[in-house]
């Protein structure tokens, strides 16, 4: 399989004053083209820190992460911001959608900022919304519609732009049981159908089970990488 993201070596450190924090020591992964891989482990233990760090929201102290072979130490404020909005596609737990903008017009977002037209961006993001079950509720704004289904515009403005990695933090942490398994549902369908390679945050060891591997960290390190028999 390609390999589409590579960290090697990361440390992330936090200095405040005399306080001096290591959320990530040494920590270096490889992720696969398709994977699906949960990221568990006790809260404070690194895991978001670790995604931002992969995904270039967040600075590294050390080492080096590679996306598609860019290392990102090496890009332009611009060049990274660039790399982010065509390689990489985010879910966070708070939606994170515009309030002003209608489904559709928050899903093809992505598309105008990298420069696709209009016409090409609106049929995309039209295109997403069927795919996540939406395909009626296009011109409704976010407060319309109910956590769930927020939750699937975010998931269809995460994938529109066909990134090499989706990054979801926590994103079910706002949902109740019977949606979140929706949402999961959902997810890994996404994961067969466009073999888009996803690493997920989460504290449920359910939802973990069902993905294809499970990076297990504590105290800042990666202290299991373990396959699932879902695999």
């Amino acid at each position: 399989m390609t390999t589409v993201l590579e960290a090697r070596d990361l440390w992330k450190v936090y200095e405040t004053g005399t306080n001096r924090v290591e959320a990530l020591r040494k920590v270096s992964v490889v992720l696969k083209a398709g994977e699906m891989v949960a990221v568990m482990g006790p809260s404070g233990c690194g895991k978001t820190t670790l995604l931002n760090c992969l995904s270039g929201l967040d600075e590294i102290s050390a080492g080096e992460v590679l996306i598609q072979d860019n290392p990102l130490s090496q890009l332009s404020d611009y060049d990274l911001t660039a790399l982010r909005g065509s390689q990489l596609g985010f879910i966070f737990q708070s939606f994170n959608l515009l309030p002003v903008l209608t489904a559709v017009e928050n899903v093809e977002l992505p598309l105008l900022m990298a420069g696709i037209s209009p016409g090409e961006s609106r049929k995309r993001a039209l295109e997403a919304l069927n795919a996540v079950g939406l395909q009626d509720r296009g011109g409704h704004l976010p407060a319309e519609l109910s956590g769930g289904q927020q939750q699937r515009v975010t998931i269809a403005r995460s994938f529109v732009h066909n990134p090499a990695v989706i990054f979801a933090d926590e994103a079910t942490g706002n949902l109740d049981s019977k949606t979140s398994d929706e949402i999961i549902d959902l997810l890994l369908k996404l994961n067969t159908e466009r073999n888009v390679t996803m690493m997920l945050v989460t504290h449920d060891p359910e939802i973990a089970a069902r993905c294809s591997r499970i990076l297990v960290m504590q105290d800042g390190r990666i202290i299991e990488d373990n396959r699932t028999e879902e695999e």
